[in-house]
């Protein structure tokens, strides 16, 4: 697991005087390194996972498309899955296509039948020639709730189930026990089964490329030479041997919605799942420690919600993303214009979905995703510390290590966007 030691100014929810403290920064999403974490279970309280009522996305939709009153397209599975995406609003270009067996229905999935995977910043859509339709669906306060439903053919109605077999790998020690998302890097043999794994346990923008993209086809323009991707391999004598397994070769694009894998919606998907994790462990922490200490919180959930804090702040501001190799990558225009469709901009048009693309993957470095469900439904005092510490952070004179790689011209960019499209800042900002 990697790690850097820093020296970091932590701030308690009231904002009272800083206090210094010495820690490892993880870059992992656990903090905890005592054998498992120290929240509650996830079907009690104060969580509730299989009881609370559900109000994310897929799940406003879901009573239409069983209805029937959708309007879905029957002609192969390809359109009926691109008129699906339509209906929840998730881009068709952000497709990734695996072919590592990581996954519930990995009996179906192989080099010749790859498996796809499309995204928004609240919804997941995993897809298999042949199987059935996978949705994760970020609830505000639960994190992920999974659901799984068959292709609809010939007009028949849509019948969702709501998983609880893919709660064995999404909440595991790969999400920090709570119900998040997973990325796995691994090498596929050449049939099935995985020969080695890279950066397990781990997720986010600071992850090397040099281990990412394992048992992924990635497309498209960039200068990342050595990655994972693209490759199966095969163990002889001993030493794992790979061999290219260019996309396309193996099996017929005309099974998926668009022809590409490409490297622009991998890195947002990464950095996505890196956040979503944080942010969902920081959340079950604070919901259990007050629910604990009877909303009192004891001196030691104090110092484990400022080391939460800390990570969730870092991860916001990208100090740790890995920059991006020259000339940076480019990206298909069909997925940027989708991706930036739903940017909300200061009175100057600036947003935090602008991207750079030559160096790193944003213009102003703070995550589009602190208007995601995920991070919307934070505790709000925990919330409140974060922000609290956000503020601090992005100061132009601020000395804060959080912040440190940005120039007092992007914190003020930063600072300006924030105050203009969050609704639930402090009255100090």
């Amino acid at each position: 697991m990697s790690e850097t030691n820093s020296t970091l100014w932590l701030s308690n929810a009231q904002g009272l005087p800083l206090a210094l403290f010495a820690y490892s920064v993880l870059f992992s999403f656990a903090v905890n390194t005592s054998a498992g974490p120290d929240y509650a279970e996830l079907k009690g309280p104060p969580h509730n996972y299989w009881t609370r009522p559900l109000n994310d996305r897929f799940t406003e939709l879901k009573a239409k498309l069983e209805a029937g009153s959708a309007q879905l397209k029957y002609t192969s599975e390809r359109d009926t899955l691109a008129s699906i995406l339509e209906i929840l609003e998730v881009p068709k270009h952000s497709q990734l296509l695996l072919f590592s067996t990581t996954s519930l229905q990995l009996s179906l999935i192989s080099p010749r039948n790859p498996r796809a995977i499309y995204f928004n910043e609240d919804l997941y859509i995993g897809f298999i020639p042949r199987g059935r339709i996978e949705v994760v669906a970020m609830n505000p306060e639960l994190g992920g709730v999974f659901f799984i439903f068959d292709i609809p053919r010939r007009g028949e109605s849509i019948r969702v189930e709501r998983s609880t077999r893919c709660m064995n790998c999404h909440a595991s020690e790969d999400t920090g026990e709570v119900p998040g998302l997973l990325i796995k890097s691994v090498i596929p043999g050449p049939n099935s089964g995985s020969l080695t794994a890279y950066r397990i346990e781990e997720s986010g923008h600071a992850i090397p490329f040099s281990e990412r993209f394992g048992g992924w086809h990635v497309t498209g323009e960039h200068q990342i030479k050595k990655h994972w991707g693209n490759l199966v391999g095969r163990f002889q004598q001993g030493k794992l041997i790979t061999t290219p397994n260019p996309p396309g070769r193996k099996f017929t694009y005309a099974r998926y919605p668009v022809r590409t894998s490409d490297i622009l919606p991998h890195l947002l998907f990464e950095h996505q799942t890196g956040f979503v994790n944080r942010v969902l462990e920081a959340g079950y922490r604070a919901r259990t420690y007050r629910h604990s200490d009877g909303n009192k919180l004891t001196t030691e959930h104090e110092l484990q919600l400022a080391r939460q804090a800390e990570i969730v702040l870092r991860y916001l501001l990208f100090a740790d993303e890995v920059p991006l190799p020259s000339p940076g990558v480019t990206g298909v225009d069909d997925y940027k214009t989708q991706f930036r469709s739903n940017r909300r901009s200061d009175s100057k048009g600036r947003s935090l979905k602008d991207f750079d693309l030559k160096t790193r993957m944003f213009q102003h470095r703070c995550s589009y995703m602190v208007h995601s469900a995920v991070f919307q439904g934070l505790e709000k005092n925990f919330k409140q510390r974060v922000f609290t510490r956000l503020k601090s952070a992005l100061a132009d004179n601020s000395t804060d290590l959080a912040s440190e790689h940005l120039p007092p011209q992007e914190r003020r960019a930063i600072r300006e966007i924030l105050s203009a499209t969050v609704k639930d800042l402090p009255a100090t900002w």
